[in-house]
């Protein structure tokens, strides 16, 4: 596979237009980098009990104003059902010419153990290995700088040559689908000829990738009840039930001893007709300890790609340190289920629900609550947009011919678009290749990852342009 050393701005060295995009790109990246230092600074963790409402309203603003910087009109700052806001802005092109929906989001995940970065996570840092880290530089707040190095380069060379609308979400990583939401009540506002996905990744840095499949995902809340109050361990130990035991062999019985998920009605067996993921490559992406063992059977691409997956996302207990000797009363967990294409999440819901029911223990009684959701998706990676989105990625990778991977993540908002406009080309590009750690501590983006991805969406923007002209 190639380097990710590989110089950007030799690429499309044989196509004279595109060396010019090329270079125009890297003459702005000092700006791009400045750009995103100022939107990774906000803290905006869509999540009033972990930071400030005003960090994400302050991200959105920043947003809403770049929008106008670059001569977008209708700017907004569209306040959803979930009670965050989405930034949305039209960029007018020319007469006829089709309509590309870019998107991205501005809401971040929650930086888990500050102490644990090696760097500030809310202030973009220069790496000693190249890498820009902080929360967000890949997921998705570099996404969105991306799209306005695309459109930079493109005005710069030549006019934008489609229209373009912008919408940047504010609570994706929430799973809320406030965004969804109110597409659905204002149906006009997103519709488009093609939409680009700005949340994905290259399967591997430097090796241009399309994101074709997304696994749907649930979150449920667990509680378990088995007393009126926590009692003395050495009194009541051995016959009282404890709650926190009950949970903890609820939670074991959603995976068999070998990890699979087994849930009663979701195929655990189900095969990925794709480009292999190999397992050596996986264990150094996913950074596993030596000596410790995979989970799950068959490919790695299946497990990823193609089967369901649960995991435990938390669990309220007290923690060792100060824990008390006592057989504990209520106990609660959140539970992530990814769901492959294929699979309805509804269904996927009452089936995972009706396993935990059916198995916690000594007749406890148990409590579930549906606190998010969003259909998995498959795209249609025959369609024209590809073929331009094809040539624009090999041209901005020195004629690497593009890759079409699965995502084991879920952008819920896939689902609504393809459902309110059929008609229209959905694609998977972005930042979050797997050096980019998104979600995780140390989160970073490749800047000439971005670099080249600003180039491949501007000579796709050409390009798709171009083709529809000539249709």
């Amino acid at each position: 596979m190639p380097s990710s050393s590989a110089s950007s701005t030799s690429s499309a060295s044989s196509d004279p237009q595109a060396s010019e995009v090329a270079a125009t790109v890297a003459s702005l990246m000092p700006r791009a980098r400045t750009e995103l230092a100022e939107l990774v600074a906000f803290r905006s963790v869509a999540d009033p009990e972990q930071f400030p409402r005003s960090e994400c309203e302050g991200a959105a603003a920043w947003v809403a104003e770049a929008l106008r910087a670059e001569g977008f009109q209708d700017v907004a700052a569209l306040d959803t059902p979930d009670g965050t806001q989405s930034v949305y802005g039209y960029l007018p092109g020319p007469v006829g010419a089709p309509t590309v929906l870019l998107y991205s989001h501005y809401d971040v995940q929650p930086p888990l153990d500050e102490a644990a970065w090696h760097t500030p996570p809310f202030e973009l840092t220069d790496g000693a290995d190249g890498r820009w880290y902080g929360r967000g530089a890949a997921d998705c707040k570099g996404g969105f700088i991306m799209h306005l190095l695309a459109l930079r380069a493109v005005k710069q060379n030549g006019g934008l040559p489609v229209s373009v609308k912008m919408i940047v979400e504010g609570s994706e990583e929430q799973g809320t689908g406030g965004l969804e939401q109110y597409a659905r009540q204002h149906p006009e506002l997103l519709a488009a000829d093609t939409i680009v996905i700005g949340d994905a990744g290259n399967f591997r840095c430097g090796l241009p990738t399309v994101t074709a499949t997304l696994r749907g995902m649930t979150l449920l809340r667990v509680q378990v009840d088995t007393l009126e109050g926590n009692l003395h361990s050495g009194l009541f130990g051995g016959a009282a039930p404890d709650a926190l035991a009950a949970l903890l062999r609820t939670l074991d019985s959603l995976r068999d001893a070998e990890g699979n998920t087994v849930i009663e009605g979701l195929d655990p067996d189900a095969r990925w007709e794709g480009m292999p993921y190999p397992e050596e490559n996986f264990r150094r992406d996913a950074k596993v300890l030596d000596g410790v063992g995979l989970i799950g059977d068959g490919a790695v691409a299946d497990r990823l790609w193609a089967r369901p997956a649960v995991t435990v996302l938390g669990i309220d207990c007290p923690p060792v340190v100060g824990a008390t000797p006592s057989v504990h009363a209520s106990a609660r967990a959140l539970i992530s289920l990814r769901i492959p294409p294929g699979t309805d999440v509804g269904k996927a819901i009452e089936l995972l629900v009706a396993h935990v029911e059916s198995h916690v223990p000594w007749q406890a009684r148990v409590s579930t609550e549906v606190i998010g959701k969003g259909q998995p998706f498959s795209a249609d990676t025959s369609s024209p947009a590809y073929a331009a989105m094809a040539a624009a990625l090999s041209a901005a990778y020195d004629g690497q011919e593009m890759q079409i991977a699965g995502m084991g993540g879920s952008i819920p908002l896939c689902n609504a678009l393809d459902a309110l406009y059929p008609e229209a080309e959905i694609l998977l590009i972005g930042l979050s290749e797997p050096e980019a750690q998104i979600h995780a501590v140390n989160e970073s983006v490749d800047p000439r990852e971005l670099e080249r991805m600003a180039v491949a969406e501007a000579l796709f923007l050409r390009g798709y342009a171009e083709q529809a002209a000539g249709a």
